[in-house]
């Protein structure tokens, strides 16, 4: 919505795919320079208005999710969101799809001042939830979500059914290739600590 109102073609879903991962700004500027033009900041605030008000249009939770939130939640499991997208519209996607009631805190790619592949970004969300690193685990799908885990100390679960490819699985602790792996491996990772809420995944 801001590439063809500027003359420029529209992207197309494996460009965009290829670019998500490190935040709004550097996927549109990704996008741009792909054409040969620069991000203004205006074409950034248009973009973020818009998708505040319409990330979950097309969105829906992978299948199992719910069920796998749950779970964890039921094995005391203290749950976070630590993502690279804008706060409002991580937070309007998560309400939507009725599921922002599971996380004790967003992290989002605006909410402090460093953001992933940065530890500090993972770290900083734990302590919003009330949490800290002692017994977390990160689950995510990208590079960074690994990156981030193992610059704080933290063992990762690759969720393999996300859009990340493969390779960016090196290093994680454990590969989960559906929902439905997630609570054993969580308790696998953790066996020395009982379940409490303290602990975050």
């Amino acid at each position: 919505m801001v590439l063809v109102p500027r003359g420029l073609p529209r992207a197309a879903r494996p460009e965009v795919t290829a670019l998500v991962g490190n935040g709004v700004r550097v996927l549109l500027a990704g996008l741009f320079a792909n054409r040969d033009a620069t991000l203004s900041e205006a074409a950034l605030a248009e973009f973020q208005t818009y998708y505040a008000a319409h990330a979950a249009v097309e969105t829906r939770p992978f299948p199992g999710i719910r069920e796998a939130l749950q779970i964890l939640a039921q094995s005391g499991w203290g749950l976070t969101v630590c993502t690279n997208k804008p706060e409002a519209a991580a937070r309007a996607l998560l309400a939507e799809l009725d599921l922002l009631r599971w996380f004790a805190a967003v992290g989002a790619g605006d909410s402090f001042p460093v953001r992933k592949p940065d530890p500090a970004h993972l770290l900083s969300t734990l302590e919003a939830a009330g949490g800290n690193a002692d017994g977390a685990i990160m689950v995510g799908d990208h590079l960074n979500d690994v990156s981030a885990a193992l610059g704080a100390g933290l063992p990762c679960i690759f969720a393999a059914w996300g859009y990340g490819d493969p390779a960016m699985s090196a290093g994680a602790t454990a590969i989960a290739q559906t929902v439905a792996e997630l609570p054993e491996l969580c308790e696998r990772l953790a066996p020395v600590w009982p379940a409490d809420p303290s602990r975050a995944a």
